[in-house]
Parts: structure tokens; sequence; C-alpha cells
């Protein structure tokens, strides 16, 4: 069932065995779940199917620095599907040691080892579209590919695991319909969490309210509540919730909102690699069904034990696109395009230096010395990328000469002092804005450091070119984008020990009985990994945990009422 609380009277009462408050891939993944298990749910979303201005404002609040962080109104949406919207539809798991408590990496492991996510993985990347959950080279591609860098040799780094692709899948528009025809889910529009009502004593929800834009009130009764509204959200609505638990629901050891998590990111140094050009394959490879796989290089977990560093992934990115010397047209289009490219994607693909008329027009050179290969681009996007239903992942570019950069992804270490709190003013909702305050710790930028040190002597002993960065300019260079993205992660940490964490392995907040969490916001440590994957994978977990719980507890009540 869909409907809009603008339609339903003011100060409506619904009654449910689940809420769930956010419809992006965690929430829609966990109505999915839910569906058909005899449990009614209901599921709430701020905004409408589509992208609305008024909802969208909601999100707008601060930054402790803005070079560092983006305004709060990016990388999110608040529609129907969330940020699936806008993402580019990377699936990766989690590697076995992120899951391990590192002793050179304070306040990281997690609550369960990596085996006890596997089985989730399949059901998740099912519903991420992007195929069956095979992470390798070996079994997707059991014909073998030609290696990434031909001569590439390495203890350090292996070139033999996948990212998989999503179509990319937009949870809104895909799951729509069978949300809506799914006995027992109620898909509720417009309809803003902002109190959740506890008990007397503070240990259970015992009913949440959501508003309208237009003033109108609902509330909801359930048997469980899942907060699933994103990494920021999270951590808002507990901390403004202060009646009951006067510091926010879960935030007795001042947790909510700490530890805030991205990733570091960027493209950084060049690679120039001896040999013909058919000596390197970067690109994407289509495995079973049609699937975009990409391989990375990835530093191994005994290097990173070894050096007390975190994970790191790389892939071969062509040159520095600002840059008019690499001389290749298509690579000059994209870069005199920038006004037409979504902000999400122009602020990685251009940085934030703007260019010289003089760079301009040698811009405008490279593309007019260049109508073959660009001509040939621009069908490629057309027909790859806007009117395919698998779209193709990202911009590929095959440089003239075998002169790359390195785009990484990198681990960041779990800070306390890195932060969401609520800031200064109100939104039209009367709820208090957010104030976002991310900070890098050395240990981050060693991590990149130290990865790009042992990638050059693997290059160099290789014999198969050179690979140099600026080690002096690197930290400059790696926050040149500042904290990566829609990655918020952390700010409800899961834990066994309540003083440390503020959700339990289950994702219950502790002390809350019937309280969730799902989403980025329980991360302990970031891995290297997209999230959203891991996202899924939880959410399924999750979905699993809440039917045997609610199972459990009517076969308990049965008897009496009876």
């Amino acid at each position: 069932m869909l409907q809009d609380a603008r339609d339903l009277p003011d100060g409506h009462l619904l009654e449910a065995d689940v809420c769930l408050a956010g419809a992006g891939a965690a929430g829609i993944t966990l109505a999915l779940e839910l569906a058909g298990s005899g449990l009614t749910v209901v599921l709430l979303e701020s905004g409408g199917l589509k992208a609305e201005k008024s909802a969208q404002a909601l999100y707008d609040g601060t930054v402790a620095d803005e070079r560092l962080h983006s305004p709060l109104v990016r990388y999110r949406e608040r529609r129907f599907g969330g940020s699936t919207a806008i993402w580019g539809g990377r699936c990766v798991p989690l590697d076995p040691i992120d899951f391990e408590a590192r002793p050179y990496l304070p306040d990281s492991g997690w609550p369960f080892p990596a085996a006890a996510l596997q089985p989730y993985y399949a059901r998740a990347s099912k519903v991420c579209e992007a195929g069956p959950a095979d992470y390798s080279v070996d079994t997707a591609f059991p014909g073998g590919l030609p290696p990434m860098m031909a001569g590439f040799a390495s203890r350090d780094f292996t070139t033999d695991t996948l990212e998989r692709y999503s179509c990319p899948t937009h949870f809104g528009e895909r799951y729509l319909e069978a949300l809506r025809a799914a006995p027992g889910i109620r898909v509720l529009l417009h309809a803003n969490l902002g109190k959740i009502a506890l008990d007397g004593s503070g240990a259970a929800v015992r009913a949440v309210v959501a508003r309208t834009l237009g003033g109108r009130s609902v509330t909801i009764q359930a048997k469980r509540y899942v907060l699933a509204m994103g990494g920021l959200e999270i951590p808002r609505v507990l901390l403004a919730n202060r009646g009951i638990q006067p510091n926010g629901i879960g935030n007795a050891h001042d947790l909510v909102g700490r530890y805030y998590m991205c990733h570091i990111a960027g493209t950084v140094g060049t690679l120039a690699l001896d040999g013909p050009r058919g000596t390197v394959a970067h690109g994407y490879d289509r495995a079973d069904g049609g699937i975009y796989c990409r391989r990375r290089i990835a530093l191994t977990a005994a290097a990173q034990r070894r050096l007390g560093i975190g994970n790191f992934i790389a892939r071969l990115h062509h040159p520095r696109i600002t840059d008019p010397a690499h001389r290749t047209g298509v690579l000059s289009m994209l870069y005199l395009a920038k006004p037409f490219i979504p902000y999400e994607y122009a602020r990685r693909l251009h940085g934030g230096a703007p260019g010289t008329w003089r760079s301009w027009l040698q811009h405008v050179r490279n593309v007019a010395s260049d109508p073959g290969d660009t001509a040939a681009f621009l069908w490629h996007l057309l027909r790859d990328r806007r009117l395919a239903s698998r779209k193709f992942p990202s911009i590929i570019v095959r440089p003239r000469t075998n002169r790359f950069s390195l785009d990484f992804h990198s681990e960041q270490q779990p800070n306390f002092a890195s932060r969401v709190t609520l800031g200064p003013g109100r939104d039209a909702l009367d709820m208090p804005r957010l104030h976002v305050d991310w900070r890098h710790t050395e240990w981050d930028i060693r991590t990149v450091r130290s990865a790009l040190d042992l990638f050059a002597a693997d290059v160099r002993t290789s014999g198969i070119g050179t690979y140099h960065y600026d080690r002096d300019a690197l930290e400059a260079e790696v926050l040149r984008d500042g904290a990566y993205g829609g990655h918020h992660l952390g700010t409800a940490r899961m834990g066994t020990d309540r003083r440390t964490s503020v959700v339990d392995a289950d994702g219950r907040v502790h002390g809350v009985r019937n309280l969730h969490v799902a989403g980025g916001a329980i991360f302990p440590t970031s891995s290297q990994a997209n999230p959203t994957l891991t996202i899924v994978a939880l959410a399924v977990r999750l979905a699993d945990h809440l039917k045997v719980e609610l199972a459990r507890e009517a076969q308990v009540a049965t008897p009496h009422a009876a």
C-alpha cells in the first residue's frame, strides 16, 4: 500500500509490528525482506517519489570547514529511494581484516567476524542487482583475464579482486511496485520522523510521531522501530529527542554522532608504464549476466599488519583532467563540459582549482585535434550510459600514452573528535539543524603514503615503468576533495560494550529494547569499500533477526491470549 501522509487526518494513529524510518537502501531492503512474513510494516519516507526542493531543504545545516566537507544538502536525497537515486552502483564487500580488532588501530573491531555477514552478501548482491556475490577474478571469469599491468609483480598488492556494478539500481523506482503490492506493507510518503516517545523508564519506545511540511502529524505505534535514515540524519534524530534521556536517546556516554568517518580518496601521482598501450587492461569487463566488473590494486592484509596501516585500494585512472598537457580530446571535452555535470561527479572529476583562459584554450585545441576519439566517446556515452538499462559505470579514457594517475580509496581511522552535533537554527519542522565537524588524522595520511611508496617500489622492481608522487604535498592532495561524498559512517557505532558503542551486534540501541539502527551509521570501521553493499547485507541480517524475535514473542503471547 502506498499512501501520502498529507492525505491522512491530523493526529491519525497507525499500528504495525515494525515501523521503519527512511526509505533508502537500508529501509527498502528491510521492507522487502519483511514482506510476506506475516508482519505488518509501516515504512516512513520524508519526501515523495521525486526530488522536491522543500523536502531537500530539511537537510540544510552547517559544517566546521567547508573545504573539507560538502554542504549537507549534497550527496543525500530526501525522497523515496534515498541516495540510491544518485549512486554510482559500485558493490564491494568488506575484507575479513576489516572486522578484526587491530592492535595498531584504536577503537577497531566489529562485534562479529566476517563469516557472520558472508551469507548475507549473496542476498544483498541480488537486491542491488549486481549479480552473484563473486568478487574474485578466478571464479567470476573462469577463462581468465589479461593482466591489469603486464609484468607487474608484488607481494603486497593483489589485482585479482573485483568491484561489481549495479545498474545502478534506484531502489525507489525498482521496488516501488513490489512494496505497493506486498500484503502488510504500508509506505507513507511525506512523513518526517521527529518525535520518539519513550516509556517512563526510557527502556522502550512506545510511539513515534511523523509530521508533514503542511503541519499534519501521524502517530505510529509498533513493536519494533528501525531508524534507517542515513549516517547523518540518524544522530540528528537521536540527539534531538531529549525528553526522557536528557543527552539524547542512546547518548548516555556521549557517543551518538562521534567517530564520524567517510573515506580518504582522491587521484594522485603519475604512473608511467613502458611498452605499448595493449599491455594495460584498466577498464571494465562483463561477467555472466552482463554485469560490469572492474579489478583493483588492493593492499593485502599481511602488508596492513606489517606496516600498521589501514585498508587501501587503487585503480588506474586517467591523468588529471584539469591539466591540458594530457593532450587527450576526451578529457578536455569533459573539462569544458563541467557546467553540465552534476555536482557530485564534477567535484571529483575536476577538482577545486579554476582554470586560466590559456588552459581553456589549450583544452579547446585538444578537442579540435582529436575529433575521432571525441566523437567515438560521445557515441559510447549515448549508447552505453544514457540509453542502456545497465549503464556503463564511469568514465574510462585510455590516454594517448601509457600515463595514468592512481584513483585511490582508503580506510579512515575511527576518531572520537570527528563528530556530528546539533547546530544553530531549526528547519521548517522545528527540528534542530545539524553541524558536522569531520576530521582526519595523521594515521589516515600515513596509510596512503605507505601504500603509495609500496606501489612505487613494486612498479620499479617489476621493471614495467615508474610511479611518482609529491610526498611533501601528499596531505594537501589527499584533502583536495575532503570527506568522500556520501559515505557517512560510524555515528551510531556497533559494539558489545555500551560505554564504547551506541548499538549492539543486532543494531539495537543499548538500553532501548525495541529501537534499532540500520545503515552506515553502525559501522565501527570504514574499510576501503564503498558501503552500500554492506549496508544492504546488514539490513537483510536485521530483517532475519526481527522475524525470529517477533515470531518468538508471538509464540509466548499466544497461550496467554487463549
